[in-house]
């Protein structure tokens, strides 16, 4: 053995961020791609005026609020974190959800409401990110009853403390 091959042999492998695998950042960008459409979707179906409550934003937003809790839970509890997983995290939690959801709408929305009904827009507003922080609060409670797999005596599978992955 040479030296470079030992040294090639024995170094340590240093994986590449995220951003920096283009395979990543497709799946995050067909994920995006996938949860845009869906908020388009539900905004053709629920247009809004400008002088109600914007209904489409208000559920894309709590509906990805509660879909983001129960995945990254669900995905948490089950350890260790595999490349598989990763991938559906990156996919469907920050490509999906993240196109899906629209805060920006949200806050422009609420502006808009305002010149109107000021009343009606702080409530909309407010509302809105209580209702979200609920909506994430129950997903990741969701996901928490989901766990890791389990052996019929009750125990998980992946040899770690009940509800509490294997802590690597």
């Amino acid at each position: 053995m040479t030296v470079v091959e030992h040294h090639r042999d024995n170094a340590r492998h240093v994986p590449r961020p995220a951003y920096a695998q283009p395979r990543l950042v497709l799946l995050v960008l067909l994920g995006g791609a996938i949860g845009t459409a869906g908020r388009e979707g539900i905004a053709l179906a629920l247009p809004w005026s400008g002088d109600t409550v914007p209904w489409a934003v208000f559920i894309v937003n709590v509906a990805g609020a509660f879909i983001l809790g129960l995945l990254l839970t669900a995905l948490a509890a089950r350890r260790p974190e595999t490349p598989a997983r990763r991938d559906v995290r990156l996919c469907v939690g920050t490509g999906v959800m993240g196109g899906f959801t629209t805060y920006s709408s949200l806050a422009t929305d609420t502006a808009t409401l305002a010149e109107s009904d000021l009343g009606l827009a702080v409530v909309y507003g407010l509302g809105s990110v209580l209702v979200g922080v609920t909506a994430a609060g129950l997903g990741v409670l969701a996901g928490g009853a989901v766990g890791p797999p389990r052996h019929p005596d009750g125990t998980p599978k992946d040899g770690s403390a009940p509800g509490r992955g294997t802590g690597r």
